[in-house]
């Protein structure tokens, strides 16, 4: 993202992040990952070198620690959006922090420039 040097232009991209800041459903700080495994049955396949099974896990961390749940097929569509829409709010939140810190650093610079102006 380009970052424009002028204080009204930082301004109005800032407030255009914040507009989109607002979440469109549940957000889910977590990393999903397809597995093979194999399953419980002892006469499968996939007990004798054939093709293992698919699951899907989310991988967390909670109070600290990581911790992997496994994800049911029919939540599956809904797990991805809710993982997808965390890593929006974080994207926008990282412009956010970069336009503001933009605001900040350019304060000095803004404020000579429009002291000077008769």
């Amino acid at each position: 993202m380009r970052v424009p040097d002028h204080p009204t232009l930082l301004r109005r991209m800032l407030d255009a992040r914040l507009k989109k800041m607002a979440p469109t459903g549940p957000a889910l700080a977590a990393s999903l990952s397809e597995v093979q495994k194999t399953c419980g049955k002892p006469s499968c396949a996939c007990h004798h070198g054939g093709a293992k099974h698919t699951a899907w896990h989310l991988t967390l961390k909670v109070d600290g620690r990581t911790r992997t749940v496994y994800v049911p097929v029919d939540l599956l569509d809904d797990v991805r959006s809710w993982v997808a829409e965390h890593q929006r709010l974080r994207r926008l939140q990282a412009e956010v922090t970069q336009l503001t810190l933009a605001l900040v650093t350019t304060h000095a610079t803004a404020k000579e420039r429009k002291k000077g102006r008769p």
